[in-house]
């Protein structure tokens, strides 16, 4: 069985409100099982040592991804038996920022039992969002998946509302949609998606050959829309303290369509 699959795809954010502002533009990125991330290694990818192209333990659950991500799950009362798979930017020439890497985890029947959304900005802070479904549950097709806004991220939106998670994966693709909510409604709509590929040299080269500065260009595009929204004079805050804890646990209550 496969232990990483490879997307080539998009990302894309719309603001509504005050402004319309939408942007799109092309990403690359990887699906690995977290227990078998040394089977990536390949001569053209490392893992755990420098590399043009590569990941690091270090990056994701304190350096320990597999028991970091199960102990995470025991503590909330969630099987902990089953895959799980990180959905995450892979460093390019030694360098990263991956804005959000979303786990996703399995019970040994392969059922979706939770997805764990792990968002930094870009001031070095990160938060992450554990999402379930009702009771504790699969998370079922259908299903939006909510939680508080308790981070800072975008210092054009202000740290209160709710974000609603969509999930979407088929053979072929995958996808997360991501809205957020104020006090007065649907602000933002985001999602990341792509078409798998296999992840071998060929594929995986023709896409950083294509998009070379990947995640160099990530961080450059969030500081030119920032810009974008300023020139524009859209209401800027202040950045707040970082919540108390790194970790939100937010149980769906019910599906919606």
């Amino acid at each position: 069985m496969d232990c990483a699959h490879f997307f080539v795809g998009q990302v894309m954010h719309e603001r509504l409100r005050p402004i319309r502002h939408r942007f799109v533009y092309p990403v690359f990125f990887l699906r690995c099982d977290v227990d078998r991330l040394s089977s990536l290694k390949r001569w053209w990818f490392g893992v755990d040592r420098p590399h043009l192209l590569s990941l690091r333990s270090r990056d994701y659950g304190e350096g320990q991804p597999g028991p970091w991500m199960r102990g995470i799950l025991a503590e909330a009362g969630l099987p902990c038996d089953g895959e799980i798979w990180l959905q995450t930017f892979p460093r390019v020439l030694g360098y990263v920022f991956n804005p959000v890497s979303f786990w996703y985890c399995h019970d040994k029947q392969g059922r979706l039992i939770a997805l764990l959304a792990d968002v930094r900005n870009t001031f070095g802070e990160r938060h992450r969002y554990l999402l379930t479904g009702e009771g504790n549950g699969a998370i079922e097709a259908g299903q939006r998946l909510r939680c508080r806004k308790v981070f800072h991220v975008s210092p054009f939106c202000e740290v209160e509302g709710h974000y609603e998670f969509r999930l979407r994966d088929t053979d072929a693709t995958a996808f997360v949609g991501i809205d957020y909510h104020d006090r007065d409604g649907l602000l933002l709509r985001t999602a990341v998606g792509g078409r798998c590929q296999p992840f071998d040299f060929r594929h995986v080269w023709w896409a950083v050959l294509r998009q070379p500065l990947l995640t160099f260009g990530i961080v450059a595009r969030i500081h030119l829309q920032a810009f974008h929204l300023w020139r524009r004079k859209v209401a800027f805050f202040r950045k707040p303290s970082p919540p108390a804890h790194t970790l939100s646990h937010s149980r769906t209550q019910g599906s919606q369509p």
